[in-house]
């Protein structure tokens, strides 16, 4: 059931090894610790403990900088974590940032990599996290040959950068996520396909999610997991308002078997029955259950 990332030069995963697994995302459990009034990183040793008690071999950490990276090493090790891909914020859509974004980026990439990381997972900032303000037409086309550039120098290192979004993105005809992967070179920007954010984002829409997946399916390299029930994410990753059976189904038969990262969290009205730990378990099983013809 274990997978490696062996791309071809579509960027499309059709054979894989078996030294890759499932992952999870550090977010998860960033989540389910604050409802429990806990912090996470407060002891990573811990944190991570939890991580491998879930059934977990592989997570997606977030960094911000090159040491962030340091000083995951011996706790990964320690709790034989693996570190395939990493996601980490940019901001590309402001002239004067772009240039030292980039060069933090791949000084990141670049200490992952001696880890065994190949995906850099990033989502460019929006303009406020927490007010709808949206990017000029001209901000989006010049994050997205800032993003171009910087997945054409992790290229060059023999890595991949997968554009991943929010919500923000899929406002105003998704303008800002199309352009992403029209205004970029196919080679040098893949997609992580986070499918619960598109589904929200466009308004709870299944019928959204399917024709983005149908139109850039050659450029999916990961998936972010996270199910809804009703709109609201649900405890554990299962059956809900996303068809992620039909999502496997039409991911075989385009032959692309993307990285799988598992991104469940809880927001305020979900549902509050079981810990991170358990809830981990379940998600785990489920998805080897479901995603089994791509692992």
């Amino acid at each position: 059931m274990a997978s490696g990332v062996i791309m071809d030069q579509s960027g499309i995963m059709p054979s894989r090894s078996t030294d890759v697994d499932i992952a999870c995302q550090q977010y998860n459990w960033h989540t389910f610790y604050q409802r429990e009034g806990r912090t996470w990183s407060a002891n990573i040793n811990s944190c991570l403990e939890d991580v491998r008690a879930s059934g977990f071999l592989e997570l997606e950490p977030s960094f911000s900088k090159a040491s962030d990276v340091e000083e995951m090493k011996e706790p990964f090790e320690n709790n034989k974590l693996k570190m395939h891909s990493f996601y980490v914020g940019s901001t590309l859509h402001i002239e004067d940032q772009i240039e030292k974004n980039i060069s933090d980026v791949v000084d990141i990439a670049s200490v992952a990599q001696t880890l065994g990381t190949r995906i850099i997972v990033t989502n460019p900032a929006p303009i406020s996290w927490t007010e709808k303000i949206d990017k000029t037409d001209a901000q989006i086309i010049t994050q997205a040959k800032a993003l171009n550039e910087l997945g054409a120098q992790l290229r060059s290192k023999g890595m991949i950068l997968a554009y991943h979004n929010h919500d923000a993105e899929m406002r105003n005809s998704a303008r800002e996520f199309h352009h992403m992967m029209v205004g970029t070179d196919p080679e040098n920007v893949k997609l992580c396909l986070d499918a619960h954010w598109i589904y929200r984002g466009s308004g709870n829409s299944q019928v959204a999610l399917f024709d983005i997946v149908t139109n850039y399916v050659d450029r999916i390299v990961e998936l972010h997991l996270r199910q809804s029930k009703d709109g609201i994410w649900t405890e554990a990753f299962g059956e809900g308002d996303i068809d992620y059976e039909l999502l496997v189904t039409f991911l075989k038969l385009k032959n692309n078997r993307p990285y799988i990262v598992l991104e469940q969290c809880v927001e305020r009205e979900s549902p509050h029955t079981m810990d991170g730990v358990r809830a981990h378990q379940i998600g785990l099983a489920y998805c080897k259950e479901v995603f089994a013809d791509l692992l």
